[in-house]
């Protein structure tokens, strides 16, 4: 069985994915009502804050167990 971590790691990982690429989709097609701290891209950055956070969460308890 893995530890909590484990899957913690895999859900922040895949919301990550999915975040990073609305952000590029919204690059790519901008839209028509801007809001004033859309030049920012802060899908860009939090998707890539959630990607990194997963993969240390995941690859740092890949192995381990879960304790009874």
């Amino acid at each position: 069985m893995k530890p909590i971590w484990f899957l913690v790691g895999l859900v922040l990982l895949i919301m990550g994915l999915e975040v990073i690429a609305a952000g590029i989709y919204h690059v790519v097609v901008p839209t028509t009502r801007a809001t004033e701290l859309a030049s920012l891209r802060p899908d860009l950055w939090w998707g890539g804050i959630m990607i990194v956070a997963g993969l240390i969460f995941t690859l740092a308890h890949r192995n381990a167990k879960a304790q009874d």
